[in-house]
C-alpha cells in the first residue's frame, strides 16, 4: 500500500489541522464519510502527552460521541512485545568493550590515559558511535544485496573517508579503524538498537492496522525503514511539519534560510511565482519580546516576575524553556519561594540527588580508608545508619536525634585528637565511647569487603550487602531517587548474568558514576501550570506564554558537543547527524515555538564579567529582517517589581542579658574570656557555642604544648622518684624526649620540626631547673585536676571553679608554688603579666587545695640561649582581688547585666563568634 505524507504549516493550529488530515484519510480508506469509529487505526505519537491535544481537536471536529484511534509512542508499542534473549543491558555492553580496551597498551598510549578507568568514557564514547552507525548503515545494510553498493558499509565507510584530505586521513586512520572495528563488533544479536530494529520489523511484517504516524521531525533511518516495511502491508499516513519557503511566515523564511526545506527548481519557481509577499506579511504571527537583564540575579528576577504576572492574568499553561540552566534553576528557586511549584521537565542528573550523594560518600570512605572528613560526611548524611538494625548499633539508635548525638560524638573524639584516618587509627581513638566505636567498627568491616577484584553480579551483591548492612536501602527506597539508583544498580547487570571479567573497586565505582551521571531523574509532577523544559520538549505543545532563558550567543545556538574521531565531511557521508544538522533543527525548534505559541519572552544577560553580551545571533538576523522590511521592531520587555518600603533599623553593639544562664562552673580560660569580652563568653560558654577543633595534617602549638607538658611530668617525676646526679640530667631529658617525639612522629613527620625546635631548648631548660632546685623548690605533682567551691552570698549558692594545674613545687618551709609552662619567651611573659589582663596565675592560687604563695609562668622558649620564670607580683593580693571580681561578675550576670561585644581588635581577630555579634556592622 502507498505511504501518504502530509505536511502542515507548523502553527497554533497544527493539532486541528492534523486531525482534520487524519480523519480524512480514514474516511477515504473506508469509504464511509460519516465515520466515527476509528479504534481499528493505530496513531503513533512523539510521547503520551501529544494523545491529549489530538484527540481533543479530534472531538471538536467531530462534536458528539466518537471512537478515537489507538494512541502509542513506539517504544510503547514495542515494550508490549515479548523481550528479546540475549539483548546485552547498556552497563554490561559498556563493560565487555572496557574489558577488551583495557588489555591494549597502545590505546593508553593514543588517549593518554594514566590508569584503566580512564578508557571508560572513551568506551562509551566509542559505543556512542557505533550506536550512531548502526542506525544510519543497518537498514541500507538490511535491505541492500549482496553487491549492492547501497547495502555495503564498507564502500559507504571507505567513500566518507576519501572525502578527507591525504593528512587529515593519516591523522585519523588509527581512531577510524578503532571505531570501524568496533561497530562490525557490536553489530549482533546482542546489540539493543539492531535487537530493537528486528522488533520493529517483525511489527510490520505481521502489520494488522492501518496506522498514522504524527512527529514534529523527519523519520530517522530505522524509523523511516519500519514505516516502509509496515506500509507494505497497510495504509500508513506520516504528518509532519512543513518547512518550505511558500509554507512558513515570510520573516521566519527570509531571517533563517538555512532552516528551509530544500525543493526542485521547478516546484520553487512555481512557487515563487505564486506567492505575492507583502509587507503585511512580515508580521510576526506570536507577541515576541526581548528582555535584556543586567546579570543572572536580574534575569531569574524578571523570569520569575513574568511568570508571576501572567498567572495572576489568568494563564494557567506556562512554559519556561531552560537554555540557560543556571539561570532557569534560579528561576525555579525564586517562584517556589513565591509558593508556585514548577514541574521540570529538564531532569536532573541522578548524580545530583541526595540519595546519589549517600552513595557517593559511602564510595569516598572506601576509596579513602577511613579519612576523617570522608567519614563524618558518611555518617552525617540522612541516608545512612537511621534503620541499621539494632544489634549492630547501640539500642539507642532509633531516631534522627539519636542518630545526631551518635555523630556528634564521634566527631568531637576525632576532632579532640586531630585523627585525620585510617581505620584502626580512628576506631581506638573512640575508646572513651564503646557503642560510637562499635557503630565505626561496622563501617570498617563493611569497607574492607571492596577489596580485590569482582565481576559485575558480585560487585552488585556486595554494594547491596553494605547498603543493607548500613542502613541505606531502606532509606534509598523511601526516596523517589534513591528507588531509581537501587533499581539502576540492579540493571548494570541483571540476573542470570554470565558475564565473568574481574574489575577492580576503582572500576566499580567509575561504573556507577557513569551510570549516574547519565540516568536523569524527573520527580513526581502533579501541578502543571508553570512547566519547565529543555527546547526540543516543547515540540508540537503549545502554551499560553513562553519565557525563553539563555537567549545569548553563548546559549542560542546550544554549544555544540564535540566528538571524537570524525569530521563533519565524515559524518555527512556516512549519513550521521553533523553539527550544521544539529544546529538546523535546533533552530526549526525555535520557530516552531514561536509559530505555535500565541506569547513569547526572549531573555539573556546583556552585559557577562563586565562586557557586553549579545543577543544570540539568529534573534540580531530576526531584528534585522524585520527592520528591512519596514515592519515593527521587537518589543522590548521588563516586569515590574512591586516596590516595598522598609524601615532601617541600626545596627548596635550586642550586649545580651541571660541570668538564666549564670555559670555555676568556671575555668580560667573561661574567665579570661570573660574578660577580654563579655559576649565571646556568653555565646561560647553560656551558650555553648565553642567551634570544633579543625583537623590539621600538620602539628599545631597546642600540640607541641602537650607533649612538653608530658616530657616535663615524666622527667621531674622520675627526678622525683629517683634522684640523679646533675650532670645526667641533660641526658635523661634527652632521652625521655625522644622516646615521645619518636611516638608523635611515628604517626605524623611533620612534628620533626617541634622536635628540634625542643632540642634546642632542652640545655637551657636543665640549667633553670638546676638553678630553681637550688633555690630550695622541689617538685611536687604535675598535671593535676582540681575542684573548688566559691560562696557566692548574694545567690546563695556556690561557683565551682575547676581546672588542670601543670605544676606544683613545695619548698623546705612547705610553702607551695604554683608553676605554669608556656612555650614563649620571657619578653612575651613579662608583658603579659604587665598587662594585668590575665588571670590565670591568680586563679590556680583560688583553686588549689592548700595555700598557694607564689606563682611563676615557667618559659619554655629561649632568650640568648636561656629560659627562665616570670613570678606574679603581689600574688596573695592578686588571688583576694580575683576572687571578688569572681563574685562581682558571677552576681551581675544573675541580676540581668548585659555582656556587651566589647573586645579589643587583637581580641577579635582570631575570635571564632564574631560572626554573631557582627562586629563592623555596628562599629
Amino acid at each position: 500500500m502507498p505511504l501518504e505524507s502530509i505536511q502542515i504549516v507548523p502553527s497554533a493550529n497544527f493539532w486541528p489541522d492534523a486531525a482534520r488530515a487524519l480523519l480524512a484519510t480514514c474516511r477515504r480508506a473506508s469509504g464511509d464519510p460519516g465515520q466515527r469509529d476509528f479504534a481499528h487505526w493505530r496513531v503513533m505519537l512523539p510521547t503520551f502527552a501529544h494523545a491529549q491535544p489530538l484527540k481533543a481537536a479530534m472531538s471538536a471536529e467531530l462534536g458528539g460521541i466518537f471512537i478515537p484511534p489507538q494512541f502509542f509512542t513506539l517504544s510503547g508499542w514495542l515494550a508490549t512485545l515479548p523481550p528479546l534473549p540475549n539483548v546485552l543491558p547498556a552497563s554490561e555492553r559498556l563493560m565487555r568493550l572496557y574489558a577488551e580496551l583495557r588489555q591494549h597498551g597502545w590505546l593508553k598510549k593514543l588517549f593518554t590515559a594514566r590508569r584503566n578507568t580512564d578508557l571508560l568514557p572513551l568506551a562509551q564514547t566509542l559505543l556512542a558511535l557505533s550506536d550512531e552507525l548502526t542506525q544510519a548503515l543497518l537498514p541500507a545494510l538490511h535491505a541492500g544485496g549482496a553487491g549492492d553498493p547501497a547495502g555495503d558499509p564498507e564502500q559507504r565507510w571507505q567513500s566518507a573517508l576519501e572525502q578527507l584530505s591525504p593528512d587529515a586521513r593519516k591523522l585519523l586512520s588509527d581512531e577510524t579503524q578503532l571505531v570501524w572495528s568496533i561497530w562490525k563488533s557490536q553489530l549482533d544479536a546482542d546489540d539493543a538498537i539492531a535487537a530493537r530494529f528486528a522488533q520493529m520489523q517483525q511489527v510490520a511484517a505481521s502489520a494488522g492496522q492501518p496506522m498514522g504516524w504524527i512527529s514534529s521531525v523527519a523519520p530517522e533511518p530505522l524509523e523511516q525503514a519500519f514505516l516502509d516495511a509496515y506500509a507494505r502491508r497497510q495504509q500508513v499516513l506520516t504528518i509532519t511539519l512543513d518547512w518550505r519557503a511558500q509554507a512558513l511566515q515570510p520573516t521566519y523564511a527570509q531571517a533563517w534560510p538555512e532552516m528551509v526545506e530544500a525543493v526542485k527548481a521547478v516546484e520553487a519557481s512555481t512557487d515563487e511565482e505564486s506567492r505575492d509577499v507583502t509587507a503585511a506579511d512580515h508580521a510576526l504571527p506570536a507577541e515576541l519580546a526581548l528582555c535584556a537583564a543586567g546579570s543572572v540575579e536580574d534575569e531569574a528576577v524578571q523570569g520569575a516576575q513574568m511568570v508571576i504576572d501572567w498567572l495572576q492574568s489568568g494563564k494557567t499553561n506556562l512554559a519556561i524553556v531552560a537554555q540557560d540552566r543556571v539561570v532557569a534553576r534560579r528561576i525555579r528557586a525564586l517562584l517556589e519561594r513565591a509558593q508556585i511549584h514548577v514541574a521540570d521537565e529538564t531532569g536532573w542528573k541522578l548524580s545530583t540527588t541526595r540519595a546519589a550523594s549517600a552513595i557517593a560518600a559511602w564510595f569516598d570512605v572506601v576509596t579513602a580508608r577511613g579519612e576523617t572528613t570522608a567519614l563524618l560526611d558518611l555518617l552525617k548524611s540522612p541516608f545512612v545508619l537511621n534503620e541499621a538494625p539494632s544489634d549492630l548499633l547501640h539500642d539507642a539508635q532509633d531516631s534522627v536525634a539519636n542518630k545526631s548525638a551518635l555523630v556528634m560524638k564521634i566527631e568531637l573524639l576525632l576532632r579532640r585528637a586531630n585523627v585525620l584516618g585510617e581505620w584502626r587509627t580512628v576506631i581506638n581513638a573512640l575508646n572513651p565511647a564503646p557503642a560510637e566505636q562499635k557503630t565505626v567498627s561496622l563501617l570498617a568491616q563493611q569497607a574492607a569487603l571492596f577489596s580485590g577484584r569482582k565481576n559485575l553480579r558480585d560487585w552488585i551483591a556486595t554494594t547491596a550487602s553494605a547498603l543493607d548492612t548500613l542502613g541505606v536501602s531502606s532509606a534509598l527506597s523511601a526516596d523517589s531517587a534513591g528507588q531509581q539508583i537501587l533499581q539502576m544498580l540492579q540493571n548494570i547487570a541483571p540476573p542470570g548474568n554470565d558475564f565473568a571479567a574481574l574489575f577492580s573497586f576503582s572500576e566499580w565505582r567509575a561504573l556507577v558514576n557513569l551510570q549516574l551521571d547519565d540516568t536523569s531523574f524527573i520527580s513526581a509532577i502533579d501541578d502543571r501550570r508553570v512547566v519547565m523544559l529543555p527546547l526540543n520538549g516543547a515540540r508540537l505543545r503549545s502554551f499560553d506564554a513562553v519565557l525563553m532563558v539563555g537567549a545569548d550567543a553563548d546559549h542560542l545556538p546550544s554549544q555544540p558537543q564535540e566528538t571524537l574521531f570524525f569530521a563533519n565531511t565524515v559524518r555527512r557521508e556516512l549519513g550521521l547527524a553533523t553539527r550544521e544538522s544539529r544546529q538546523r533543527q535546533q533552530l526549526r525548534d525555535v520557530v516552531e515555538l514561536l509559530a505555535m505559541n500565541p506569547r513569547v519572552v526572549l531573555s539573556w544577560q546583556a552585559h557577562k564579567d563586565g562586557e557586553p553580551n549579545p543577543v544570540s545571533p539568529w534573534i540580531q538576523r530576526l531584528q534585522l529582517t524585520l527592520a528591512r522590511a519596514a515592519a515593527p521592531a521587537l518589543e522590548e520587555r521588563r516586569a515590574t517589581i512591586a516596590a516595598r518600603s522598609l524601615q532601617a533599623t541600626p545596627s548596635l553593639m550586642p550586649a545580651p542579658a541571660a541570668p538564666q544562664l549564670t555559670p555555676t562552673r568556671l575555668t580560667a580560660s573561661a574567665y579570661n574570656s570573660f574578660i577580654a569580652c563579655p559576649y565571646q563568653f556568653f555565646a561560647r560558654r553560656m551558650l555553648g557555642l565553642a567551634s570544633l577543633d579543625e583537623l590539621s595534617d600538620l602539628p599545631e602549638k597546642r600540640d607541641y604544648g602537650g607533649w612538653l607538658h608530658e616530657i616535663l611530668e615524666t622527667y621531674h617525676e622520675t627526678l622525683r622518684d629517683q634522684p640523679c646526679p646533675a650532670d645526667q640530667r641533660e641526658s635523661l631529658l634527652i632521652d625521655i624526649s625522644k622516646k615521645i617525639f619518636g611516638n608523635v612522629i611515628a604517626k605524623n613527620a611533620a612534628a620533626l620540626g617541634y622536635y628540634s625546635r625542643w632540642q634546642k631548648v632542652i640545655a637551657a631548660y636543665v640549667v633553670w631547673a638546676n638553678e630553681h632546685e637550688a633555690q630550695g623548690w622541689r617538685f611536687v605533682f604535675g598535671e593535676q585536676a582540681y575542684e573548688k567551691t566559691m560562696p557566692i552570698p548574694a545567690l546563695d549558692r556556690e561557683l565551682t571553679l575547676h581546672g588542670r594545674i601543670d605544676r606544683i613545687d613545695e619548698n623546705y618551709a612547705g610553702a607551695r608554688a604554683v608553676l605554669d609552662y608556656k612555650t614563649n619567651n620571657l619578653v612575651a611573659l613579662n608583658k603579659k603579666l604587665k598587662d594585668h589582663e590575665d588571670h590565670q596565675l591568680a586563679f590556680y592560687g583560688l583553686l588549689s587545695d592548700r595555700p598557694v604563695a607564689a606563682a611563676h609562668y615557667v618559659a619554655l622558649e629561649t632568650t640568648k640561649d636561656k629560659v627562665g620564670d616570670v613570678s606574679a607580683p603581689d600574688y596573695d593580693e592578686a588571688q583576694r582581688a580575683l576572687a571578688a571580681q569572681i563574685t562581682v561578675n558571677v552576681q551581675a550576670i544573675a541580676r540581668g547585666v548585659g555582656l556587651p561585644a566589647n573586645g579589643v581588635a587583637s581580641v577579635c581577630q582570631y575570635c571564632d563568634v564574631r560572626g554573631l555579634c557582627r562586629k563592623g556592622a555596628w562599629e
